[in-house]
C-alpha cells in the first residue's frame, strides 16, 4: 500500500534498518503544510518507483506543534487531491525526539523549523534543511557522482550520498534571499492560496524525489 492509513510511519515489516531511508516532512501545525509534502512526495515516489517501500524510502511528517490525532486541514486535502494524490487516512501527530532520531533527511517548510529540529540535537544538523535549501542544494549537484540506483545498495546509498553531498554544499551556495527557503503557512487561507502553496510544494519536491531515485517524474 503505497500512502499507509494513520500517522504516516512504515508499515508492516519496516524498520530502521540500513536498508531503510526515512523522509520527515516538518511544519507546525501537521495539518496543512507537512501532510501535502508527506503525501506528494509518496505519490512521486510510486510515480518513479511502482513501490516506495520496495526501495527502502518511508516518508513520513510531524509537526512542531502538532495537533495529535487531528485530520488533515480540509484545504490541504483538496489540494492533494487535485494534484492527483491521496489525502485519506492521514492523522497529525506532535514531533518527538524518536522521529528525529530515526530520520535520515529532515525537509522543514520554514528555517524556524529547521532550527527547532537541530536544537533537539541527535546530530540533526548535517540532515535537516528547509525543503527549499534542499532543493536549491540538489540542483548543483552532479547526478553521475551518486551511486547508480540500479546497482547494490540501490536507492537508499543513493539517498545517503545526496544528504551527504548536499550538507557538504550548504555554506557555499547560499540563498539569494531571506525568503527563499521558506514555506509559508496557508492555515485559515483560502483555497486559492493553499493552492499556490500546493503548486510551491510539488514544484519544490520534483528535483528533489528524481535526484533521490535516479527516476524523473511523468511529465
Amino acid at each position: 500500500m503505497i500512502a499507509p492509513q494513520g500517522r504516516g510511519i512504515a508499515g508492516p515489516g519496516t524498520d530502521s534498518t540500513t536498508d531503510t531511508f526515512r523522509i520527515l516532512h516538518v511544519s507546525t501545525g501537521n495539518v496543512c503544510r507537512s501532510p501535502i509534502t508527506e503525501r506528494l512526495s509518496r505519490h512521486a515516489l510510486a510515480d518513479r518507483l511502482g513501490d516506495p517501500f520496495a526501495g527502502g524510502l518511508v516518508v513520513e511528517s510531524a509537526g512542531t506543534w502538532g495537533h495529535e490525532g487531528a485530520p488533515m486541514e480540509a484545504h490541504a486535502a483538496t489540494v492533494l487531491a487535485d494534484l492527483g494524490a491521496d489525502p485519506h487516512g492521514f492523522i497529525g501527530r506532535e514531533l518527538l525526539d524518536e522521529h528525529v532520531i530515526r530520520a535520515d533527511l529532515v525537509l522543514t517548510a520554514t528555517r524556524d523549523h529547521r532550527a527547532q529540529v537541530i536544537s533537539m540535537g541527535h546530530s540533526a544538523g548535517l540532515r535537516t534543511f528547509t525543503l527549499k535549501e534542499f532543493t536549491r542544494l540538489v540542483r548543483a549537484i552532479d547526478p553521475a557522482t551518486l551511486p547508480d540506483p540500479e546497482r547494490a545498495g540501490g536507492v537508499v546509498d543513493r539517498a545517503r550520498a545526496l544528504v551527504q553531498a548536499a550538507a557538504a554544499l550548504r555554506g557555499w551556495l547560499l540563498a539569494p534571499n531571506a525568503e527563499a527557503d521558506e514555506v509559508h503557512d496557508p492555515y485559515g487561507a483560502p483555497i486559492t492560496f493553499f493552492r499556490s502553496i500546493g503548486d510551491e510544494i510539488n514544484q519544490a519536491l520534483d528535483p528533489v524525489l528524481t535526484a533521490l531515485t535516479g527516476v524523473a517524474g511523468r511529465s
